[in-house]
């Protein structure tokens, strides 16, 4: 998997913007506020059609503007593949796969493979289980139609049900249906969400088989890394637990126990990295999962993923940095730096560089 050229139309800073990369590594460099972040998140909307950085659409268009264009080329095993997307400020937005129209986001997902460390992925373990959750949804989604679809399914009953518990409370003279949709709505709840869980804890299986090797060299046999799926509930018990919790749920109107509540932690050794981990030990965490991410994509995808870096290389040391870019291999990699005396230059070596100021590629 490989970008071609990156095409905008009103794109956050940028009016227009037609930027050619090459096959290795890519060198985005210039002052803070320029818009280099813009083009990685470009690239990323094009694997996943929406933004890393949470942001709102309408954040997205030009400041004036009403409507924003993003275009991206790539190939995929050697096959010419095309992104369009089309953001407006009072509408859906619009994506089209090789100039066809998808109905579903679900459609985009596993076309474009793009892997993304920025300096906010440390937020990966110092935040709540939102953070944690998301990561791995974003990353099975790329990596398994299946899960999409349970998941998207899931989260659909989800808030049916939700729905359904309000109206209990609401209009007690349909007491006795509304409980009889609850129980369909439990089964199929359970159904989805049994999935879920098995697939989250295979695939927490297989990061483990990889990101132990990747540690442990990184930090030259002084630490294990281990990735712990902390299950609201197993997926066994799921069922049951609804049905025992149904209570509790008509008072909060709410679901209280399933996969949406689940949490993900990482530990070195028998330590909790989130509560004892240091800042140099969560860095390398976050280092570690990001190339276990790569190695992940290749093994399921039998293509490797672009790889973005988003101003993370000043926050690693020498060694680390050495150990990143010595990893990539063959990775297109895409980099944003405020300068390019941040690398040695046999670490680099014939990489592309792109100097942006004022939201354009200067020469």
């Amino acid at each position: 998997m490989q970008i071609k050229s990156l095409e905008f139309n009103n794109f956050r800073n940028y009016e227009n913007l037609f930027i050619e990369f090459a096959p290795g590594i890519n060198i985005i460099y210039g002052e803070n506020a320029q818009g280099k972040t813009n083009i990685l998140e470009g690239i990323y909307m094009c694997g996943l059609g929406k933004s890393h950085r949470h942001s709102k659409e309408n954040e997205i268009i030009r400041l004036k503007e009403t409507q924003a264009h993003i275009k991206g080329e790539f190939f995929k095993d050697t096959f010419p593949l095309r992104i369009d997307i089309h953001l407006k400020k009072n509408g859906s937005k619009g994506i089209a796969v090789n100039r066809i129209p998808i109905k579903k986001l679900s459609e985009l997902y596993g076309n474009v493979n793009v892997v993304i460390f920025s300096p906010e992925d440390l937020d990966l373990i110092k935040r709540g289980p939102l953070v944690r959750r998301t990561f791995v949804n974003q990353e099975l989604c790329q990596i398994d139609p299946i899960y999409v679809n349970d998941l998207i399914n899931y989260s659909k009953i989800l808030n049916q049900r939700h729905e359904l518990l309000k109206k209990m409370d609401e209009d007690r003279s349909r007491t006795q249906e509304l409980l009889e949709t609850l129980d369909i709505w439990d089964l199929q709840l359970a159904q989805y969400g049994t999935r879920i869980i098995e697939r989250r804890t295979s695939f927490l299986e297989e990061m483990n088989d990889i990101i132990f090797d990747i540690h442990y060299q990184i930090t030259e046999g002084k630490e294990k890394l281990k990735l712990v799926y902390e299950p609201n509930v197993t997926a066994e018990a799921f069922y049951e637990a609804l049905l025992k919790n149904r209570d509790r749920d008509r008072i909060y109107k709410n679901t209280s126990v399933g996969p949406h509540r689940d949490d993900f932690s990482f530990f070195e050794d028998t330590k909790n990295l989130k509560l004892f981990g240091s800042q140099g030990q969560q860095r390398t965490c976050v280092l570690s999962l990001k190339m276990a991410e790569i190695k992940m994509i290749e093994k399921i995808k039998k293509e490797k993923p672009i790889l973005l870096l988003d101003d993370v290389l000043s926050e690693l040391d020498r060694n680390r940095q050495q150990m990143l870019l010595k990893s990539i291999g063959e990775t297109q990699t895409i980099i944003t730096c405020t300068g390019v005396d941040e690398f040695v230059e046999n670490e680099i070596g014939s990489a592309k560089k792109f100097y942006i100021k004022d939201a354009a590629i200067k020469e």
